[in-house]
This record gives C-alpha cells, sequence and structure tokens, in this order.
C-alpha cells in the first residue's frame, strides 16, 4: 500500500520496513508519529481508490480466519473503508467490528456497507465492551510508535477471547522510519520478533507464525498469534 518513491504499494510496506533503525530521538520521526490520523484523513478518497482490491492478502486471511470458530466475532483496527478485509471476513460469515481513527474513511465504509458495524475510535486508547474470538491489525498496528505498540499490545490481549487469534502486520526487524500515502509522509514502526514474543507470552498468547517478508504475501511481515484457553 505504501512505497517510499510512490503511492500505495502493497510490497513497499516492509521495503519501508527493511530501513535501518533511526534514533527515537530524531525529531522529523517523532513530529510525524503524531500525524498519522490526519494524514489518513486527508487522503481517505484517494486511498480507498488506489488500495489494492485483489486480496493478495487472501494468504494469510484465510489461514486467520481457519482459526477462528465459525461465525465468530472479529475486531479490525484500522479498518479504513472496509474493502477490502472487513468485506472478505464479512462474506465468510463473520461478525465484523471495524474500528478507525479517521472519520473519513469510516464514511466510506458507512457508504460502501451500510449495515457494516463501522466505529470511530482509536486503538491506543481500545476500551470496548465487546470480547473477540479474532483481532486484526493489518497495515494500522504499525504505524503507532514502539513504546505505543507496547501499550497496545496489553489492549489487544484484554480484548481477544480465551482461544481467540490474533493477527498484525509488523516490520522484519525492529526500527523507525517514513512511508507515503498519497503526496504525505507517514511514520512506521516495528519492534523485533523477540520482543513481540516475549510480550505476547508474558500476556498469554503465544506465536503461530512469524514470517517475515513473505514471498507469498508480496513480503510483507506478519505475527500470527493465538491465547491460550483455559485448561479443564
Amino acid at each position: 500500500m505504501r512505497r517510499i518513491s510512490a503511492t500505495f504499494s502493497v510490497s513497499s510496506i516492509e521495503e519501508v520496513l527493511k530501513v535501518p533503525a533511526v534514533s527515537p530521538e530524531d525529531s522529523e520521526l517523532s513530529s510525524l508519529a503524531a500525524q498519522t490520523q490526519e494524514v489518513y484523513q486527508r487522503n481517505a478518497a484517494r486511498f480507498d481508490a488506489e488500495r489494492p482490491k485483489g486480496m493478495h492478502e487472501r494468504v494469510w486471511f484465510d489461514r486467520f480466519l481457519k482459526l477462528v470458530h465459525e461465525g465468530g466475532a472479529i475486531l479490525d483496527l484500522g479498518c479504513g473503508a472496509g474493502d477490502p478485509i472487513a468485506a472478505y471476513m464479512s462474506a465468510r460469515g463473520h461478525s465484523v467490528t471495524g474500528v478507525d481513527a479517521s472519520q473519513a474513511m469510516l464514511a466510506l465504509a458507512q457508504d460502501k456497507y451500510p449495515d457494516g458495524d463501522w466505529r470511530w475510535g482509536d486503538m491506543r486508547r481500545l476500551d470496548l465492551v465487546e470480547r473477540f474470538d479474532g483481532i486484526v491489525g493489518w497495515n494500522s498496528f504499525f504505524h503507532l510508535r514502539q513504546d505505543e505498540q507496547r501499550s497496545v499490545l496489553p489492549l489487544l490481549a484484554k480484548h481477544l477471547k480465551d482461544g481467540g487469534v490474533l493477527m498484525l502486520t509488523v516490520g522484519p526487524e525492529a526500527g523507525e522510519v517514513s512511508g507515503h500515502v498519497g503526496d504525505d509522509a507517514v511514520y512506521h514502526s516495528s519492534l523485533s520478533p523477540e520482543e513481540y514474543e516475549s510480550i505476547l507470552r508474558d500476556l498469554g498468547l503465544s506465536i503461530a507464525e512469524f514470517v517475515k517478508e513473505d514471498p507469498d504475501c508480496d513480503f510483507q511481515t506478519v505475527l500470527l498469534a493465538t491465547k491460550t484457553a483455559p485448561q479443564g
């Protein structure tokens, strides 16, 4: 969806995140990290128009959905306009709740899928009544700063039912870099695979798969984890 030198190339997400880590003190990146919501609000229509709809992500969503029980409730964090991700999951019989921080994105989703459950919210302050069988943060979670990711992972675990499934796109290594949405720069970051594993383990989740730069998914890096169900 995003390339440093072009707009909305999905494969470029990981090209962006392969750049060597930048110092957290970098003032430009620190400023950029605070502008993500504004960038997507401003570029919502263009993003939706140019976002590929062919579901190159299908291989991973099929793996994810295979682990979610039939008809299970799924939370799509950073759902954007709901197309194609939320639509794909809904079409397979799942109840999908889409949350996004951009009201312009949600307006597009509501227009396309008026019967959908679209909610305005910031994943950094996630506090819903519902608990979910699956949570997805596809091309959204990695816009959080590294410290925010550490704070948000416990919120995701809290909203996930025992036996539930979590899937995130992240980077192959720890780092902070910039990419582009439309003509605007946008922030990306990732923790290391080892830190993700450690944090999730402490939260009762185990990583089922962590694939760096998957050639079957346009070289995106994907984390798939499951929450341990109580014994007995």
